[in-house]
């Protein structure tokens, strides 16, 4: 499937302010399915409908065979770090071709120093694997703090289940530390005690649960594209989001901050409601380091572009191990619509000015990566486009192209 978005707008009636609900975290909800997969007494609501947590549910319902995970990386990390302390449980997991060509090595490497029996059934350091799980008890692990914070999230979260916790020493600049923290909050809520100092992080089993009822809150990452939508369109365009709290365990809470330097004022209202305001138009670059929040970047640099203003952002070494690289998917899409992106392994820089671009109607490739279809989305605010292989969103936001549709744009689906 494909989507061709015909150049449009917001509704801007002054008495009018149209509003959109998005679902829950992927990333909260994935953390919250392993625990109480581990802790059965606690009970989750407003779990995100994504690929990647329908995934994890259905992995999880898995006792012996095969489980294949598709493009979801989270859930392959989570998922095999659960399935090695699963004692008496034979599992082979798998996914996509592109997950199969995307690292795990250092995980399965932690996993086997307590103990775990994970096999290679293709390529060394990367899925498909074999897992037999064991019985263990915990540990104390060195592992790279750089890579992804999805491998000690895996670990900690298992960690909660094992008689001696869980002791990481991480080596090297620490990559995404938000989520990092979001795991060890949530920890603490289920009543398990955490610690994190310095280049130091145990997890110890709770001696009781204190909380049983969780609720995810809605997704972040998922507003930025509205973000974008705001920052692109006419001063004083309006839009609420909801739900969404002004004290955020995600780390792409981070938007009203980065998006203010963009022109949008973020207002939080009652009932958990946020609404979106385009107060200003800048004129000058945009400059950041996305270390902790490197999904919001293919958002930003498209905004800046669609603003023709430049833009330059680092800490993004960890975008070229995703659903696709990011970065060079980024610069190959952009260069169709005369923008000039420069890019290193951890960088990128977006120059100000426009080459000539492709004629006709822009067809924007997404790489199988939902974020490419959903960072360009905004554009069709400026111009029309055609996002290919666009039902690549319901890894995250299987709702986008429908809530765009509610709001008034045009946004045509075809074979």
């Amino acid at each position: 499937m494909q989507v061709h978005l015909r150049q449009s707008s917001l509704d801007a009636r002054l008495d009018f302010v149209p509003t959109v609900v998005i679902s829950g975290s992927k990333s909260e909800s994935n953390r919250l399915l392993l625990l109480q997969q581990l802790f059965p007494q606690i009970a989750v609501d407003n779990i995100a409908d994504s690929d990647d947590v329908v995934a994890m549910q259905a992995g999880l319902a898995v006792k012996r065979g095969r489980v294949n995970v598709h493009h979801a990386g989270t859930t392959m990390r989570f998922l095999t770090a659960y399935f090695a302390l699963c004692q008496n449980q034979s599992i082979q997991l798998e996914g996509s071709e592109r997950m199969h060509n995307r690292p795990i090595g250092i995980l399965v490497d932690a996993l086997r120093e307590l103990g775990a029996n994970i096999t290679y059934l293709e390529k060394e350091g990367y899925p498909p694997l074999a897992i037999d799980g064991i019985q263990a008890t915990g540990g104390c692990i060195r592992i790279p703090a750089g890579i992804s914070s999805q491998y000690i999230s895996a670990l900690l979260l298992v960690g909660t289940a094992l008689k001696n916790g869980m002791h990481l020493e991480l080596i090297g600049d620490i990559t995404s530390r938000p989520y990092i923290e979001m795991t060890l909050s949530l920890i603490r809520e289920l009543g398990a005690e955490t610690t994190f100092q310095g280049q130091q992080i145990s997890v110890y089993p709770p001696k009781k649960i204190k909380k049983t009822q969780f609720t995810v809150e809605a997704d972040w990452s998922s507003a930025s594209y509205y973000y974008a939508l705001i920052a692109l369109s006419p001063l004083g365009t309006s839009l609420r989001l909801g739900k969404y709290k002004s004290v955020s365990l995600q780390g792409d809470a981070q938007l009203p901050t980065i998006y203010e330097q963009l022109g949008v004022e973020t207002v939080f209202e009652a009932n958990d409601f946020i609404r979106l305001t385009k107060v200003s138009s800048p004129t000058t670059a945009f400059q950041g380091d996305f270390n902790d929040t490197p999904d919001l970047a293919q958002t930003v640099v498209v905004t800046c572009f669609g603003l023709g203003i430049a833009c330059e952002i680092h800490g993004l070494h960890t975008l070229k191990i995703k659903e696709t690289d990011r970065l060079v998917a980024l610069q190959q899409e952009l260069k169709k619509l005369g923008g000039n992106l420069f890019v290193t392994a951890d960088s990128l820089a977006l120059a100000a000015k426009r080459e000539t671009r492709e004629e006709g109607v822009v067809r924007i490739a997404t790489y199988q990566d939902h974020r490419m279809a959903m960072a360009f989305a905004p554009l069709l605010v400026q111009m029309d486009l055609i996002i290919e292989d666009a039902e690549v969103v319901s890894k995250s936001y299987p709702k986008f192209w429908k809530d765009l549709q509610k709001l008034g744009f045009s946004v045509l689906e075809t074979p």
